[in-house]
C-alpha cells in the first residue's frame, strides 16, 4: 500500500470516528494525531481538511447521484470513502486524476465494507467524474467565449474615476 493509500485509509479512520462518536471530523483528527496514531503522511490532514472544507457540496452531489439511497442509509463506511474519493475528484485535481480517486476509494470499500460497496462507490464516484468534467467544461466555454469579446479601452487621467458611460463601446 502506498504513502497516499495509507494517508486515505487514515483520513477515513478520522472521518469514521468522528461520524460514531458524534464530533466534528478536525476534532477527531486533532484526538487521534495526540494519541499518536502515525498520521506521519501530511496528506491524511489535507484529505480532512479538504472534506471538511467542501462538505456541503460533496453531500450535496452525493445526493443529487445516488439512485435510491440517501446518505443516511448509506453505510457509514461507504458514506465517508465516498466524500474522500468525491473530494479527491472535485479538489485534488490535476494532483489526483479522478481514475486514481475512484481506484483507491473502491480498494478501501473492498477491503472494509460489504461485497455491493465496489460497484456501488464505482458508480456513484464515476457519475460524480461525469458531472464535474461537463461543469469544468462548460466553465471552459464560458471562460473562451469572456475572452472572445472585444476589450473595452478607456481614455482617462490618472487617479481618475472612469464613469459607466465613459466605459461603454462607441
Amino acid at each position: 500500500m502506498g504513502a497516499r493509500s495509507k494517508a486515505r485509509k487514515r483520513a477515513l479512520d478520522v472521518l469514521y470516528s468522528a461520524e460514531l462518536r458524534g464530533e466534528t471530523p478536525l476534532a477527531a483528527y486533532e484526538r487521534m494525531a495526540g494519541q499518536g496514531n502515525g498520521f506521519a503522511n501530511p496528506y491524511t490532514e489535507v484529505v480532512v481538511r479538504g472534506v471538511v472544507a467542501e462538505q456541503a457540496r460533496i453531500d450535496a452531489l452525493l445526493s443529487a447521484h445516488s439512485e435510491g439511497w440517501t446518505l443516511g442509509r448509506m453505510p457509514a463506511v461507504d458514506r465517508n470513502v465516498l466524500r474522500i474519493g468525491a473530494w479527491e475528484i472535485i479538489a485534488a485535481q490535476p494532483d489526483v486524476p479522478a481514475e486514481v480517486a475512484m481506484s483507491e476509494a473502491i480498494a478501501l470499500v473492498r477491503d472494509l465494507s460489504t461485497d455491493e460497496s465496489p460497484t456501488f462507490v464505482n458508480g456513484l464516484l464515476g457519475a460524480i467524474a461525469r458531472a464535474v468534467a461537463e461543469d469544468d467544461e462548460v466553465e471552459a466555454e464560458l471562460q473562451a467565449e469572456v475572452d472572445a469579446q472585444p476589450q473595452v479601452e478607456v481614455e482617462a487621467e490618472p487617479n481618475e474615476p472612469v464613469s459607466a458611460e465613459q466605459a461603454r463601446p462607441a
